[in-house]
Parts: structure tokens; C-alpha cells; sequence
């Protein structure tokens, strides 16, 4: 078993930057990959970004593309989810998720093992 537990969420003016943690623990050493996915009231839950394990990849949504950055540290069993240039649109309740999945459906929710309880980002216009 593995138990994300993620931090970092809170209320932000738009333009303005966030950065989420998600630290893993129990049996970290069967996660090939994490994701971060969000979820919106109403609205499905939607990928946002993920990256292997090794860190030798990295995945993101369209429309967070150039403004999030995911990264991680091995070290501490942790991956950030830097937020930045924020927008309305981008309120949401965030998930980290980890699994032993490593192939090239990242952006599917299904493939993922692990979920935390999720950290709820609000960007205010």
C-alpha cells in the first residue's frame, strides 16, 4: 500500500502562483509513476500533470501547459506541482495519485493505484 498525502492548496488572486506537495508513503518503491488530477464541482476529474518515478518524463494537461511545472524528490518520496500564472478556470480540488503504471495512458485516472484526499486550490478573479 501506498498513502499520498498532499499540501499546499489555499485561496490565490489570479496571475498568482501556487506550489503543491504530495508525499508518498508505505511501499513507495512499487510507484513507476504520480499524477496530480483535479476535480472541479460538477465536473469530471481531469489529469493535470504526471512524471515517472526515474524522472525521466514528464506529462501535462493543454491547458496547464508552460504555466505548472511537476517535479520530484526522490529523496523524500515527494512531487510538487508548481502553479503559476493561475486562472479561475484552474479552482479545484487536487488529487495526487500514484501507481505502478507506466505506460503512455498516463492521463487516465483508472491507471492509477493510490489517491489522496485532495487539496482544494481556489484562484479568486
Amino acid at each position: 500500500q501506498v498513502q499520498p498525502v498532499e499540501s499546499g492548496g489555499g485561496l490565490v488572486q489570479a496571475g498568482g502562483s501556487l506550489r503543491l506537495s504530495c508525499a508518498a508513503s508505505g511501499h513507495t518503491f512499487s510507484i513507476n509513476r504520480m499524477a496530480w488530477f483535479r476535480q472541479a464541482p460538477g465536473k469530471e476529474r481531469d489529469f493535470v500533470a504526471a512524471i515517472d518515478w526515474s524522472g525521466a518524463n514528464t506529462y501535462y494537461a493543454n491547458s496547464v501547459k508552460g504555466r505548472f511545472t511537476i517535479s520530484r524528490d526522490n529523496a523524500k518520496n515527494t512531487v510538487y506541482l508548481q502553479m503559476n500564472s493561475l486562472k479561475p478556470e484552474d479552482t479545484a480540488l487536487y488529487y495526487c495519485a500514484a501507481g505502478q503504471y507506466s505506460g503512455s495512458f498516463y492521463y487516465m485516472s483508472t491507471l492509477y493505484d493510490y489517491w489522496g484526499q485532495g487539496t482544494q486550490v481556489t484562484v479568486a478573479s
